[in-house]
């Protein structure tokens, strides 16, 4: 199956597929997914982080018309840190990528009307075949200790700054364990910052990168409330 952008497979793996409602933190899947596009652009070697700034240092299209929108935008405008640009990024993305997903039919619109006069719009799974690979992929670097690729590894990475393990959709009992061998991949990635980049089961350059968006993210969203 053709690997689709991680905006999307963070936007499958957070919509409920028989109600097509989002659950989690709507915030911070915007965020995330804001981070997603900009993770594509390095993974793609377009962006790199340098001396605080994402720049772009290969403006050549990749072919999605959302990341190279973004391109063409980070190509004609002034560097931004990762904060800056997950908050320019973050508005109206959610809708253009429900919008490409609905074209290709992954999912369906479904446009209700409440109160008369409110439209609500629900994106029910109408092809399973995307989320469940992205599943599949996810089980196996949770599951195994061997290093996942590159995608996967940023895909758990982003979840975990988002805080969106709850989408994953595991028992509480699994859930800790989870999120240990989350950031157990960040970690090895070189994507929490505690690694030797030279050691990264992935390219430094995009290590640098989805680090920064990473901690952009978590700053962003604060600190967790803890229980009483």
């Amino acid at each position: 199956m053709t690997p689709i952008p991680l905006a999307e497979e963070l936007l499958l793996l957070a919509y409920d597929d028989q109600t097509g409602k989002a659950t989690g933190s709507r915030i911070g899947l915007d965020l995330a997914m804001a981070a997603a596009v900009l993770v594509d652009l390095a993974l793609t070697s377009r962006v790199a982080y340098v001396d605080g700034y994402l720049k772009v240092v290969d403006p050549t299209p990749t072919g999605d018309p959302i990341a190279d929108a973004v391109l063409a935008k980070a190509a004609a405008d002034d560097p931004h840190t990762p904060a800056q640009w997950v908050q320019r990024l973050r508005h109206r993305l959610r809708t253009r990528v429900l919008e490409d997903l609905v074209t290709r039919g992954v999912v369906h619109d479904v446009d209700e009307t409440q109160m008369g006069y409110i439209h609500v719009h629900r994106y029910p799974t109408t092809d399973p075949a995307y989320e469940a690979e992205i599943r599949k992929r996810l089980a196996e670097a949770l599951i195994t200790e061997e290093p996942p690729d590159d995608r996967t590894a940023a895909l758990a990475t982003l979840l975990s700054a988002a805080r969106m393990e709850p989408a994953l959709r595991l028992p509480p009992d699994e859930a800790e364990r989870a999120h240990r061998r989350l950031e157990q991949i960040a970690s090895g990635a070189g994507f929490a910052g505690t690694a030797d980049l030279e050691d990264s089961i992935v390219r430094p350059s995009v290590a640098l990168v989805v680090v920064a968006l990473g901690r952009a993210i978590s700053a962003a969203l604060g600190t967790p409330r803890t229980q009483a």
